[in-house]
């Protein structure tokens, strides 16, 4: 897919800003790590726990550098690219160990460079290595890496697929204003702008509703359209797919000939930048999803989460380089998909997140042909918001996790305050993977319990005797940064 999506100019571009990238870094060693995933997924968490982490030191049992005390010390440096918006790290976890509540989610790309100071493993590597490595950390949301295909389709088959994804028994009640909107348009007519807009607002108020909690639906292009940004009423945005196209090459002046120009220039002006400045310039990425979200809403949600993350997968640009094609072409070697909010669910149970998480990435993996890199998953939670316990039901003895709910959760008819520490039983996890993605309408084994899904407020840190704050509590974020980067600080 991404070699698709690019022509003579745009490799012969990127090829440059690579050279000139890795020119820099011959006295500044430094790694690009992609943090991406779709909206509410944690990437603004796991990189705010990330760096704080890192910087005061904290519990990473998994992670080699860190247990074995050859990090000196990390720390936050100016980042390269002075043309990408900061990463507001330090308002994150104000937000976050202050106030006690969860940061605003991701609207737009954002950059930050930590710098790790070490000692290597290897006494040969202590000869040559300077000991500091850079990561320069990219967020970016998932929602506009789902626009890169795009790049490699026709206005025709963007309205093919549109027309039929709408269709679909999960998405058809969701989409009928749209559909009913779009099926009276002819595609011949005279262009207009309100009628543009219209179509493009129906359909922009289609993709909004999928996206809400009842449906967790992922495969939403264009992603400007959930996330416009600064281009929000701008002709770029003002599109939409068409029911019905002409036979042929539609009439100059026509509606359907301003969709078809106004999707070109939304792919150009948009979509290939982005691509080119930013997704080709990656070492390492990590893809977080929100599964617990689309279990809940059930194998539908699952099977479209999967469509997602193949999507997602198409788009990189994996593979292991060599010294000469590395001044040239950058490659990501290692990729991560990680589960989100496995604090949300009794450890018992978090091998079945990971064993499906791992389903779906294997299968997503296979359809998008996808090769030449390490690719993993974990089970994670970035912040830990909840701690575990047992409480006794009858002769039962039940595992539950004890958190403070945000205010306006509900569980059985009871509203949280976002005040009361409460233990919830979350319920498990279906032991048959398949089970979470059959959409064939029967009904589900009566004897796997519901899940019971609430968000939990961020918790309250811990403090030593002298008053210092602990770092952000975990799970498994150590095992995330050993397969990220713990090769470069061996």
């Amino acid at each position: 897919m991404a070699s698709s999506i690019t022509n003579f100019t745009d490799e012969a571009r990127i090829a440059l800003d690579t050279l000139s990238g890795r020119a820099a870094g011959l006295f500044s060693p430094s790694l690009r790590l992609g943090v991406t995933g779709l909206s509410r997924a944690g990437k603004t968490v796991f990189i705010s726990a990330l760096v704080h982490n890192l910087i005061h030191g904290g519990r990473l049992p998994l992670f080699q550098a860190q247990k074995s005390g050859r990090i000196a010390r990390a720390f936050l440096e100016e980042q390269p690219d002075d043309a990408v918006p900061r990463f507001q790290y330090e308002d994150h976890v104000a937000a976050l160990v202050n106030d006690r509540v969860w940061p605003d989610s991701t609207r737009a790309i954002s950059e930050l460079r930590l710098t790790i100071e070490y000692e290597s493993a290897s006494g040969w590597n202590r000869l040559f290595s300077a000991g500091k490595l850079s990561i320069d950390i990219v967020d970016y949301p998932g929602e506009w890496l789902l626009d890169l295909p795009l790049l490699g389709k026709s206005f025709a088959d963007f309205s093919r697929e549109a027309v039929e994804l709408a269709a679909l028994p999960v998405r058809s009640d969701l989409s009928q204003a749209w559909r009913e909107t779009a099926s009276a348009i002819d595609p011949d007519a005279d262009a207009d702008e309100m009628t543009a807009r219209r179509l493009a607002e129906s359909f922009a108020a289609f993709l909004k509703a999928c996206k809400l909690d009842d449906r967790a639906l992922s495969t939403l292009p264009p992603g400007r359209f959930l996330m416009p940004g600064d281009l929000e009423g701008s002709p770029a945005l003002t599109f939409a797919p068409l029911m019905t196209l002409s036979k042929g090459r539609p009439r100059s002046g026509s509606l359907q000939a301003m969709m078809e120009r106004r999707y070109e220039a939304y792919k150009t002006h948009v979509v290939k930048p982005f691509f080119r400045e930013h997704i080709t310039r990656l070492d390492r990425q990590i893809v977080l999803i929100d599964a617990m979200q689309a279990l809940n809403a059930g194998p539908a949600a699952m099977a479209d989460l999967e469509r997602a993350v193949t999507e997602i997968l198409s788009c990189f640009r994996p593979g292991r380089g060599n010294f000469l094609t590395d001044f040239f072409s950058r490659r990501i070697d290692r990729i991560l998909v990680a589960a989100t909010k496995a604090d949300h669910l009794h450890h018992e149970s978090h091998d079945r997140l990971q064993a499906i998480v791992r389903r779906l990435t294997d299968r997503a993996v296979a359809r998008a042909n996808f090769s030449g890199a390490a690719v993993d998953v974990v089970a994670m939670a970035a912040i830990r918001s909840t701690r575990e316990g047992t409480v006794k039901q009858g002769r039962e003895t039940l595992p539950v996790i004890i958190g403070t709910p945000l205010k306006g959760e509900k569980i059985n008819g009871e509203t949280f305050d976002g005040k009361t520490e409460t233990a919830i039983f979350p319920g498990d996890l279906p032991e048959k993977v398949d089970a979470v993605f059959d959409t064939s309408g029967s009904p589900p084994d009566s004897t796997e319990p519901a899940i019971r899904f609430v968000r939990f407020r961020p918790p309250k840190l811990e403090r030593t005797a002298e008053g210092v704050t602990l770092s952000l509590p975990h799970i498994r974020l150590d095992r995330a940064l050993q397969f990220l980067i713990g090769d470069h600080l061996a």
